[in-house]
């Protein structure tokens, strides 16, 4: 497996605010917010509920690691997936970063993502509360 998930039973738009909330507290920002509902019925004219990746940044984890090795930048930011399964249930999964920094062998880049990892699972957790 290479994430975990949250099941929440909102609104799309609440959950998105939900998330983006329970990340801030963890010490994480949005970088980017792709709206692939909204690409896939601009570029393909395709009807889909509602999916949002946000890509997640925590600045002092992401300074730590592109100071241990500057082409991490290839695996950040961390993504987080809200998606609409039905009508307020919302699914939101988070990419494990332990899974994702496993090829990188230098020990500083193990600790970031180790940290990164608990922080998330934190967010994930506060999200059933």
């Amino acid at each position: 497996m290479y994430g975990f998930h949250a099941t929440l039973n909102l609104s799309f738009d609440e959950a998105v605010e939900r998330v983006t909330a329970a990340l801030k507290h963890e010490g994480f920002g949005v970088l980017s917010d792709i709206d692939i509902r909204g690409a896939m019925k601009e570029k393909l004219g395709i009807d889909m509920p509602p999916y949002r990746i946000l890509g997640a940044c925590n600045p002092p984890l992401a300074h730590k690691a592109l100071q241990a090795d500057p082409d991490i930048g290839l695996l950040l930011p961390c993504n987080i997936v809200v998606r609409q399964e039905a009508e307020g249930q919302i699914t939101v999964a988070f990419i494990d970063p332990m899974v994702m920094m496993e090829m990188v062998k230098q020990p500083e880049v193990q600790h970031v993502a180790k940290d990164a990892a608990q922080r998330l699972r934190q967010v994930c957790e506060s999200l059933g509360q």
